[in-house]
Order: structure tokens, then C-alpha cells, then sequence
């Protein structure tokens, strides 16, 4: 049997102050890629820095958590943002990031849209070729997360950068391979069993299961755990074990 491999990501670093969302060091011990907000939608300087220290500490690759200025909205708010200004925001949060990345021995590894931008750029070319554009003027060519299918990856491709295509463990499909809009009933799949075995059919196989009953073909490099839902340090032990045992590699796509 052909081996497989995978790369598990997760959204980490989604505090502001004293306030914290997700269990940043516990998740850092399961995944290979952080996700790490960026201060748009989440984060601040003091929090991206601990992150970055803690995930240089355990060998996790660094990706920039990009988005629209939205904090009061966790980024899940689309906004029509002009081009140019949306590629120099983009550029500010990976640079900002990289400050810390590099003071903790790392650097910004990739690069992954968040919330209502990840959607909008599944679709829109205005605003993915934007997103793109922002990647480039930080420098370099980082790879960059998205969506199978999705006009952000073919820009990217076209544009001369990396891609890694990314499915998500509890997020609900629509038959097209698109994601469930989150003010959509039952856009997440809360049943850890279901989580678990969803996982390793997508890593081993390439396909889940649509909202609607149908068989989604979804081949992805990397697979988002969201470590701001209830029991998701537990649910992602569950899920790295459940690809192990079965054996799937696990292991970061840079």
C-alpha cells in the first residue's frame, strides 16, 4: 500500500490581553503547522511572541494567520477592503510575525487567510490576487494554504508560489467542496467519533461526506483542527491517533 502523509495545522494564538481562546501548549504537543494570528482578528504582540517561542521549542512549522482588520469580529465579517490596501495589510501581518518567528530561532514558514477572508478568496479574484499580492511584497515565496479548487490557490500557482491544498476534520462540506457558511446550522460537526473517522477518510483516501449525504472528493496535504471548540486538545490527540494507527504519517508539509 502506497504510503500517505499528513500534515495536521491548527488555529492557535486567538487571545487578546488577558484573554485567551485557545490551549496554545497543549496543541503545539499534537500538530506539525500553527496557524498563529496575526493581531487582526486575534493575537497581540506578547501572544504571537509565546507562540512562536513555544512552537520553535517543539520543531512545529510557523504559518502567518492572515485576515481582514476585523477584531471585533474574529474575522469572520467579509469586507469589501481595496486591493492594495488588503495586500499591504496581508504584508504588515507576516512581517510582524516574522519578528518573533526569527527572535524564537524560526521563521514564517506559510502562509494561511482566516475566517470570512479563507471564503471569500475561494471565489473572489479580486481579492485573492490581493492576498496573493500581499505574500509577495513580504518577501519570498512561502507557500500558502487554501482550499482545493479556489481561485487563491490558482493565483498563487500562476504567481509562482507554493500550494498546499488543506481540508478541514470538523467542518461540514457542500456537495461542490466548499465549506458550510458558518451562520449555517450544523456548519460544524460537534460528534468526536465522526471527527476522527472524517479525518483519516480524507487523509487516506481523499473523500468526506457532504451535509447533504454526498461524497466530496477533498485531497489535501494538510488537515485544520480549530482549537477554539470545546475538548479540541483531546479531539486532536484522538485524531493524530486514530491517522497513526492506521498508518498515515504525520508529519509537516515544509
Amino acid at each position: 500500500m502506497t504510503s500517505v502523509s499528513i500534515d495536521l495545522n491548527a488555529d492557535l494564538g486567538e487571545g487578546f490581553g488577558r484573554w485567551r481562546l485557545t490551549d496554545d501548549e497543549q496543541l503545539l504537543s499534537v500538530v506539525t503547522s500553527a496557524n498563529v494570528a496575526c493581531g487582526f482578528h486575534a493575537g497581540d504582540a506578547a501572544t504571537m511572541r509565546r507562540v512562536c517561542d513555544l512552537a520553535a521549542e517543539r520543531g512545529v512549522r510557523i504559518g502567518a494567520q492572515v485576515s481582514y482588520r476585523d477584531l471585533a469580529g474574529f474575522g469572520r465579517r467579509s469586507m469589501d477592503v481595496p486591493s492594495d490596501e488588503l495586500a499591504a495589510e496581508v504584508a504588515y501581518q507576516i512581517g510582524a510575525l516574522e519578528v518573533f518567528a526569527r527572535a524564537a530561532g524560526s521563521h514564517v514558514s506559510y502562509v494561511k487567510p482566516h475566517g470570512a477572508l479563507y471564503n471569500r478568496v475561494v471565489h473572489d479574484e479580486e481579492q485573492a490576487t490581493a492576498v496573493v499580492d500581499g505574500v509577495l511584497l513580504a518577501g519570498g515565496e512561502r507557500p500558502v494554504l487554501g482550499l482545493p479548487g479556489s481561485r487563491f490557490l490558482d493565483i498563487a500557482a500562476k504567481a509562482g508560489l507554493p500550494v498546499v491544498t488543506e481540508a478541514f476534520a470538523d467542518r461540514a462540506y457542500t456537495p461542490e467542496g466548499t465549506l458550510v457558511p458558518r451562520g449555517q446550522e450544523n456548519a460544524v460537526v460537534t460528534d468526536p467519533g465522526t471527527v476522527v473517522e472524517r479525518s483519516l477518510s480524507m487523509a487516506r483516501f481523499g473523500v468526506v461526506t457532504s451535509h447533504c449525504g454526498r461524497p466530496v472528493g477533498v485531497r489535501a496535504r494538510s488537515l485544520c483542527l480549530h482549537g477554539d471548540t470545546p475538548g479540541a486538545v483531546g479531539l486532536a490527540r484522538r485524531v493524530r491517533e486514530r491517522l497513526e494507527a492506521a498508518g498515515v504519517r504525520v508529519e509537516a508539509f515544509v
